[in-house]
């Protein structure tokens, strides 16, 4: 199974605190994994803010998403227009880009957030 990771759980796996449901996933080598750039975008800002939950570091979490076989997934004008289709369910910006390439792509998208879960998309909720 295709599954884009959204942010907490990139970070979450990086801090090796993913929890059991999310594991299962992530750790299943007939998974691809995927991740997408505005993942590593909002945790530049995001901890440039000072955020507790953002503190990891956004270079080490690149290489070592590259270094594990993680795939990127380029951020498209098509995903872009898409947003403007979804419902305001999530006002995250990140997280609309994120679901936005996981419709666009057909990838189910591995989220621990439950308002991510009430769209109509491949989303699965750990």
């Amino acid at each position: 199974m295709k599954l884009l990771l959204d942010t907490h759980i990139l970070l979450w796996a990086a801090a090796g605190t993913l929890p059991p449901s999310a594991a299962e996933y992530v750790i299943d080598e007939s998974n691809s994994l995927y991740f997408s750039p505005a993942s590593i975008w909002e945790i530049v800002i995001k901890r440039g803010l000072n955020r507790a939950d953002f503190e990891a570091d956004p270079h080490l979490l690149l290489s070592g998403l590259l270094e594990n076989g993680y795939e990127q997934i380029p951020i498209t004008a098509q995903h872009s227009l898409l947003t403007g289709t979804l419902p305001m369910l999530h006002k995250d910006p990140f997280d609309r880009i994120i679901l936005a390439q996981s419709i666009s792509e057909g990838i189910s998208l591995l989220t621990a957030d439950e308002i991510m879960a009430k769209y109509t998309a491949p989303v699965i909720l750990v």
